[in-house]
This record gives structure tokens, sequence and C-alpha cells, in this order.
């Protein structure tokens, strides 16, 4: 289980201070909502690393992160964009980090079939639509087998049935896996039956949504 506890951080150059404090179960979503600026991102960067807290815990299964550099947490994040490097292969971007061995070729197509792009490993990532580099992106995670997902707005460039495609997905492979899934979100109602909690960040501090 991910725990955050009364986790606080402030930028004092823009006067802003955020405290957030909740739980995310293996095989479990949680969608955070709030308006540009409020607070979202700064949860995720929290989480990941990029950034170090004023005060609080961050735990996974009983084991502290705060201390721990940024690859040594066991997190995988999505973001809008950006994810891959277009000039390289699928396959390419999939083995990027991985060790080398017999049964890597099998592990990435293991990794593809999962997210319905089973063959696609030979294609530049350039020449595939938006919902299926994100599906890539998601493989790519499959393959890192790191138990915590942040999701940073990953559906808000996809049209509407890609991104209802992209959630049934993460559902799917999230419940599979047992992932502790974190996302953001500018709109509460695109987590409906997606999320199974939800929360609105509202003047740096989380409220039940």
């Amino acid at each position: 289980m991910l725990i955050i506890e009364r986790l606080n951080f402030s930028y004092p150059q823009l006067g802003d201070q955020f405290s957030y404090s909740l739980r995310v179960g293996p095989g479990e979503i949680v969608a955070i909502t709030g308006r540009s600026g409020a607070g979202k991102s700064t949860l995720l960067d929290l989480v990941a690393g990029f950034i170090k807290p004023l005060s609080g815990t961050i735990s996974f299964n009983g084991d502290d992160l705060v201390l721990l550099p940024v690859e040594k947490r066991p997190v995988s994040i999505l973001f809008q964009a950006d994810n891959l490097f277009d000039h390289l292969s699928v396959n390419a971007n999939l083995a990027l980090g991985l060790a080398p061995g017999s049964k890597k070729d099998q592990a990435l197509e293991t990794a593809l079939k999962e997210v319905g792009l089973s063959g696609f490993g030979g294609r530049r990532v350039s020449n595939l639509s938006g919902g299926q580099q994100q599906r890539i992106a998601l493989a790519r995670t499959l393959l890192r087998n790191r138990p915590i997902l942040l999701l940073d707005e990953p559906f808000a460039n996809l049209d509407a049935k890609t991104a209802q495609d992209m959630r049934d997905l993460v559902s799917t492979l999230g419940a599979k896996h047992k992932w502790c899934t974190l996302i953001v979100s500018h709109q509460l109602e695109d987590m409906s039956g997606f999320a199974k909690r939800s929360y609105r960040l509202e003047e740096g501090k989380l409220i039940s949504a």
C-alpha cells in the first residue's frame, strides 16, 4: 500500500503551500482533480522523488520512500506526451533500461500483447497515433515492473473514445498487476467509473470529491 501522511511542500516565491494525506491500495486507482496550479502535479513529483517535501512521509509496504533517489523508487510515471523517443522503434523504446538477456525479446512481445499492440515492435514511434504511443508507454511500465503508477493527465490529448479505451486498459492492467495507481486530471467527470476514490485539491489540501 502507498501511504502519504502529512506531506508538506511549498513554493516560497509563489506563496503556495500544499499538504497531502491519502492511501492507495494494491489494484486501486485514486484520482486527484483541481484547477491548473492547484498542486496536482506537485504531488506526483513528490512521490516520484523529483522534489523533496518539507515534512511528512511517503511509504510503500512499510518502506520509507522520502530519502530514496528517483531511480530507486518503485514508481513509473506517464505524462501527457513525450514518454517515448520518436526516432526509435517501439522495441528500442521498450528496451531502454532493461538488462540484456536471452529472454528480452520475449518479454517485449509479451508486454506489447498485454496492451493490444502485438507485432508493433519494429515500427517507428513517430508513425504511431497518440493512443498507440500511450499504449507503448504503458507497455514500458509493465516491463519495469514497478508497483506504483503515476498518471499525469495522460489522456488529455486523446479523443474521447481513445481516452476511454486507455482508462479501461489501465483499469484492467492495474487490477491484474496490483498497481497502486494515482492519476491527476482537470476533469472530475472523466474519472467517474474509473477511479475508486477521487479527491479535489483546494487551497493546497485534498478534499473528498
